[in-house]
């Protein structure tokens, strides 16, 4: 069992106090996935006196748009404040008058990175962070290290016993620390139906939000698979804008994420067709499924650490070709490729897809990620490992 004390120095406390002397610091993430708990903590830590301002708090509201702020407060915590729809002049006004005074940190349970854009330019004047569930190498502690462009720096120990945990309750803090399955089916219901109520109808006017609902519930079911928002109208039996519009606000408010195939030339790759996979990896009921949207979600995570932080133009994508010929993720850097991933749960044969991946596209680092303990060997240059030691070699 995980104690509770994980929670007060995650993944990113180092690199948001380091840039916060510089710049003002953006957190974005999933509600529940600790971005409170996470500001809240190393601030006590590592700055002398902090206020903390909710825009969901009537008070704290007041004093937002007043600009209300304590005389003695070395750092601004802005929490929720998305939500205003004035959000961003706010935030550079004071920013730009008060910024030797405090360090400003604003948090948001949507994509800070989408809201920004419009109105009053806040660009150059923050840092961005997306903040992630816990993952393998995180509950384990082990340290981020650098290796860009090289092999991943892949551990000898197996972590099997994190791994089953993360798969079964997945990354979010209070059902992976209470690891009750019970209590797991609650705070799914719980979650979701704040995100309508509180989240997306406080930015969104969505004016058929019972269909809305309809689609979050049939998406765990399409996770790992070729998306098809036709398909997904004729089920709804509302219109292909309608789908995509909503698609589009889930993704907003970290709901689900989708990655595209690389395209190529030399693979006659697909050109549009998206993968889904949910940012909560345990609404996920089938085990395959599931399994493949854990290693998703471990590959997201590290790709933003890499473009948030180390400034890097990474980007996760997926394999497939006009053939059919499939490799489930591919990491690039700068547009070219760096490692492949395949998936399998239980399968240590080599898929043939891979080598033939491998060599088309000169892709330096392949591995075939399988869910079982005790698989590490080599074969046709491509690494075919368990979970558990492969996913110690990310964030």
């Amino acid at each position: 069992m995980y104690s509770t004390d994980m929670q007060k120095d995650r993944y990113l406390t180092p690199f948001i106090v380091e840039d916060l002397r510089e710049k003002m610091v953006f957190v974005g993430g999933p509600r529940q996935v600790g971005k409170t708990t996470l500001c809240r903590n190393f601030v006590a830590t590592h700055f002398s006196n902090h206020a903390y301002f909710n825009w969901d708090n009537r008070t704290d509201r007041k004093a937002i748009t007043a600009s209300s702020w304590p005389g003695d407060t070395e750092l601004l915590i802005l929490d929720e404040i998305h939500k205003y729809r004035k959000w961003k002049g706010l935030v550079k006004g004071e920013y730009d008058k008060l910024k030797e005074t405090y360090k400003f940190l604003v948090t948001g349970s949507a994509r800070l990175d989408l809201y920004r854009r419009g109105g009053d330019s806040l660009q150059g004047r923050y840092h961005y962070y997306r903040l992630h569930p816990f993952t393998l190498a995180e509950v384990e502690r082990i340290a981020y290290v650098s290796s860009l462009q090289k092999e991943l720096p892949i551990g000898k120990g197996s972590h099997q016993s994190a791994l089953d945990t993360l798969d079964a309750f997945g990354g979010f803090p209070e059902p992976f620390l209470k690891q009750n399955t019970r209590l797991l089916r609650r705070w799914h219901n719980e979650k979701t139906e704040r995100m309508f109520r509180e989240d997306i109808q406080d930015i969104e006017a969505i004016r058929d939000i019972g269909n809305m609902k309809l689609l979050s519930d049939i998406l765990p079911s399409k996770v790992g698979s070729l998306l098809s928002v036709n398909a997904m109208r004729e089920d709804l039996e509302v219109s292909f804008r309608a789908v995509s519009h909503w698609m589009d606000i889930l993704e907003t408010f970290y709901y689900h994420f989708r990655i595209y195939p690389f395209t190529a030339k030399k693979i006659r790759s697909l050109k549009k067709e998206p993968k889904l996979y949910l940012w909560d990896w345990s609404e996920v009921e089938d085990e395959a499924a599931r399994f493949e949207n854990l290693i998703a979600s471990h590959l997201l995570k590290y790709v933003h650490f890499l473009v948030d932080y180390e400034g890097h133009k990474a980007e996760l994508y997926y394999l497939r070709d006009v053939d059919k010929r499939e490799v489930d993720f591919l990491v690039t850097i700068g547009g070219r490729p760096w490692f492949a991933v395949e998936v399998k749960l239980n399968d240590a044969t080599l898929s043939p897809h891979i080598p033939y991946f491998k060599e088309r596209l000169s892709i330096p680092f392949v591995y075939q990620v399988v869910k079982k303990s005790g698989v590490d060997k080599i074969e046709k240059g491509a690494r075919i490992v368990s979970a558990g030691k492969f996913l110690s070699a990310l964030v």
